[in-house]
């Protein structure tokens, strides 16, 4: 008996260890792998004072006794491994016939007396919960306004079983959640809410870390946390103390307590009078928000926390775990235009074209200087002495890059464009397709390959940022250089097409775009090259795997391929800011490119080069064949000009990064050093710094810049989500609409599901639209997508093999998002301005590339009649809105160098 007896104590002693009131979690050492994350968060906080309602927790070892003595965890593991989150319901019916140890089901029971048998609200709380990588919110159950023994311990025993709901199983798998699963169970004092909510202390949307979001509703706050009631919404700035926003919903149901039987809980009408009242005061919000801020203070990061407010009007916590995938800090979007300088006009054209994002602050004053002393010298070159002094300026508005003309600018470069225009057409200096094949290119190439001989480690801090200064003023030299083949490449192609639609082409013969397609450039041989990098992947099984399981193969031989590649053409830019990275020191978007390749998608493009250069040399040849031998020899000419200009363009384009990686390589070797030195936290940061703090730093200023830089990259986020005007100051409607067609980007002000661009490439595609910030984004364009960015450039040529269709915010008919477009048979609308604002990642979009316009279409993917074509990548119809194009191209001839040096209208790039 005596044995026995020891026995029963002994087992009563060990289920009572597995019940531990929630005060004492934190002063017994009981952690996350014994409590679960939710009921350790409030444990800690409840000892620390903050306002947590009493309680106890069933520990995990409670729900480990279960699983064992029922013998139900093998039957567990194969129904999850067969059958994943279908066999939720299977699995939980063993719980249900688990008996829960008489002993446990005493301690428990025994925990709630002492709590003076209140009604109790019961919550899970896994060990994978509330965790800062994954917070599992939402996946387990929890039961309110239990008010008696038996429905207690159902309800425990319901919340072990929740650890198997399908959505607890998916949810894991999709987090590749493994390793040991065991679940708590927290039992509360259930508080008597008049209202509740969730309160993020930090914006969830922009990730401002001084902006708390307040959701709130009459009732308890159970509907709440699942979306089915409407909530009002206040917006605190802690940092001012102040209420900057709110919205107060009109909420027609609330969640209350029954208060009678077995507990539970039920929904009623909002009485009238309380339908649009706001839940929370001004003064209830800032002490919820403050509350908050000391939570997050205590627990060390961002949290969300749910509240509630009970009867006699005190604020109380419910839960608090961190906010997962918070975004980076952003700041306000700019609605202020105002210019820095008066006395001009604002232009985002020409170079400023290849700027689509706010610049980064050391490329904004090094390309202040670079640019306009660039072009400065042209203009010296083509006129014997420039015109413009201090008239042309590289400023930035609210981050963004502007050309800045002074009043009276233009006039003198109309009344020098006589001599200038001779001077582009001798080729002098480096301009031209002659003068930037002969002089222009080699030149650059030859400052590029002396500098990138240098050795970083041997330079100076100020010699580094010296090299980087001057590599950066040879690119834009470079640039003006490109800028001279662009009218070339325009005016050719204009006049040859205009020619043969008018006064040579008959019905039957084919379009004067066929007779321009399947040319070679360097865009297309990158685009070859990474084609080929796919096919020797292909035919080497562990280098395929390594690429498509997202890792870089350890293959000596594919890193020494990718290394040719790479050097190669590894110097084309998404972006002329130095901030962003190249492809030869950020190759993903490459490999992003190369996994689709190897998953079967894209199509070869040796072969569409040979099938695209065939055609062309068939319809050549069909239409010569039948003219006279003068007009034979006149086209010919005409032809093989349009044809030499286009490619040269291509190649001219491709290589204006060429100093990119070696700048790149000079100013993180700076920022290496000031990392070492604790002025950075991150080598990138170098890009973050003003020119003058490089210096100071440079020269022995240790201030570490850590937060300036964390302020600047908050505010130019929100700068990026801004749509900068084309033109300021900003015109009248009436003056704008005629000013913005003289410039790389449509209508800003457009609204209506339309959105309307320039028709570059021809055809009609409906599909899903993937909207692009950058290379950083290239991985989540999925074959058939309509690839949407604020611009393309050479770097990108490898998506458009994917991509069905391709809409751009700026560019024009001739610029090489058009070219690359009609390479590839695929519909392209250009220029619209505000196609990233408006249309939505993910949205039905029919792209009509003839017509000019993208049409948002409803989510139901529903459409008014039947003739939209659905069509695969490379099978629209190839042809392009040239009425439009032609009228613009014409129109603005005998004013190309005020083109080609200024304002670089929308058909060039």
């Amino acid at each position: 008996m005596n044995g026995s007896s020891s026995s029963a104590r002994s087992a009563a002693a060990a289920a009572a260890a597995r019940v531990v009131p929630l005060r004492d979690l934190r002063r017994t050492g009981v952690d996350t792998a014994a409590a679960g994350g939710k009921a350790a968060t409030l444990g800690d906080l409840l000892a620390a004072g903050f306002p947590v309602p009493p309680g106890f927790v069933v520990l995990t070892d409670a729900y480990e006794e279960l699983v064992a003595g029922a013998g139900i965890e093998a039957q567990i593991s194969r129904l999850v491994a067969a059958r994943g989150p279908a066999a939720s319901d299977d699995v939980r019916a063993l719980f249900t016939t688990a008996p829960v140890p008489a002993d446990l089901a005493y301690a428990v029971v025994g925990a709630w007396r002492d709590l003076g048998s209140p009604p109790v609200a019961v919550r899970s709380s896994a060990t994978s919960e509330d965790l800062a990588a994954a917070s599992s919110a939402g996946q387990q159950d929890t039961y309110l306004d239990v008010r008696t023994e038996e429905a207690l311990l159902a309800a425990v025993r319901d919340c072990w079983a929740s650890l198997w709901t399908s959505r607890a199983i998916d949810y894991r798998a999709h987090h590749q959640q493994s390793g040991r699963l065991a679940l708590a169970v927290l039992v509360q004092h259930m508080v008597g809410a008049d209202a509740a909510g969730v309160l993020f202390t930090a914006d969830p949307s922009t990730g401002q870390r001084h902006r708390a979001v307040i959701s709130a509703a009459w009732g308890l706050g159970e509907a709440v946390v699942s979306g089915t009631v409407s909530t009002d919404v206040v917006v605190v700035d802690t940092a001012r103390r102040a209420v900057v926003s709110r919205t107060t919903a009109d909420k027609q149901v609330l969640t209350r307590a029954r208060g009678s039987g077995d507990g539970g809980t039920t929904e009623d009408p909002v009485p009238d009078h309380l339908r649009h009242r706001a839940v929370l005061t001004d003064a209830e919000a800032l002490a919820l928000a403050e509350l908050g801020r000391r939570v997050q203070e205590h627990v060390g990061v961002p949290v969300d926390v749910e509240w509630a407010r009970d009867t006699a009007g005190a604020l109380v916590l419910l839960q608090a775990r961190p906010i997962t995938a918070l975004p980076a800090p952003t700041g306000d979007v700019p609605t202020d235009w105002a210019v820095p300088v008066r006395g001009g006009t604002y232009w985002r054209a020409s170079i400023v074209e290849q700027l689509p994002d706010p610049l980064t602050p050391l490329f904004a004053d090094l390309a202040g200087v670079a640019v306009p002393r660039s072009l400065r010298a042209l203009v010296d070159q083509a006129l014997g002495g420039s015109p413009f002094d201090d008239d042309i300026r590289f400023l930035t508005v609210n981050g963004y890059a502007y050309y800045f003309f002074a009043n009276g600018a233009f006039a003198r470069m109309l009344a020098a464009t006589p001599r200038a225009l001779v001077w582009l057409a001798r080729g002098e200096a480096h301009t031209g397709v002659r003068g930037w094949r002969e002089r222009g290119h080699p030149l650059y190439a030859a400052q590029v390959a002396a500098w990138a001989a240098r050795r970083e480690d041997e330079m100076t801090h100020a010699e580094l940022l010296a090299a980087a200064a001057a590599l950066l003023e040879a690119g834009t030299t470079y640039y003006t250089a490109v800028q001279s083949v662009v009218p070339a490449a325009v005016l050719s192609e204009a006049v040859f097409r205009a020619v043969y639609d008018r006064l040579v082409r008959r019905d039957g013969d084919p379009p004067s775009l066929d007779l321009l397609l399947g040319l070679d450039s360097a865009p297309i041989r990158a685009e070859q090259s990474l084609w080929d990098l796919a096919e020797w992947a292909h035919r080497h099984p562990a280098v395929a795997v390594a690429l498509r399981a997202g890792r870089v193969p350890d293959d000596p031989a594919w890193q020494q391929l990718l290394h040719d590649h790479l050097r190669r053409h590894g110097h084309v830019l998404y972006s002329l800011d130095v901030a962003v990275p190249v492809p030869a020191d950020h190759p993903e978007p490459l490999l992003a490119a190369l996994r689709q390749y190897l998953q079967g998608h894209g199509a070869d493009p040796h072969e569409r080069q040979r099938r695209a250069a065939e055609h062309r040399e068939a319809a050549t040849a069909a239409v010569l064949g039948r003219l006279d031998p003068l007009r034979r020899e006149v086209l010919v000419r005409m032809l093989r000009t349009a044809q030499e200009a286009g490619a040269a363009r291509e190649d001219a384009l491709a290589d204006i990064g060429l100093a990119w990686p070696t700048i790149r390589r000079f100013l993180r070797a700076s920022g290496r050093r000031l990392e070492a030195a604790g002025v950075l936290d991150d080598v990138e940061d170098v890009f973050w710094l003003r020119l003058a703090e490089l210096e100071a730093a440079g020269a022995g200023d240790r201030t570490p810049l850590g937060d300036r830089v964390a302020a600047r990259k908050e505010v130019w986020r929100g700068q990026r989500l801004a749509t900068p005007p084309q033109l300021l100051p900003q015109p009248p409607a009436w003056l704008r609409r005629s000013l913005v067609r003289a410039m790389p980007g449509g209508d800003e002000a457009q609204t209506g599901p339309v959105v309307r661009g320039v028709g570059a490439s021809g055809g009609r595609v409906t599909a899903v639209a993937r909207v692009l910030s950058g290379p950083e984004d290239s991985a989540r364009l999925q074959p058939g997508d309509v690839l949407v960015a604020r611009m393309t450039t050479p770097a990108w040529t490898s998506l458009f093999g994917l991509a069905s269709a391709v809409v751009t915010d700026v560019g024009g008919p001739l610029s090489h998002s058009s070219i690359v477009a009609r390479e590839y048979g695929i519909p392209a609308v250009l220029g619209t301005g505000v196609a990233t604002q408006r249309l939505t990642d993910g949205a039905l979009v029919t792209v009509d590339g003839d017509a000019g316009t993208v049409t948002l279409l409803p989510s139901d993917g529903g459409q008014d009649g039947d003739d939209d074509e659905r069509v695969a990548p490379g099978e629209a119809r190839r042809g392009a809105t040239w009425s439009r194009s032609r009228a613009l191209l014409l129109a603005g001839a005998a004013a190309v160098v005020v083109v080609a040096l200024c304002t670089r209208r929308r058909v060039r790039r």
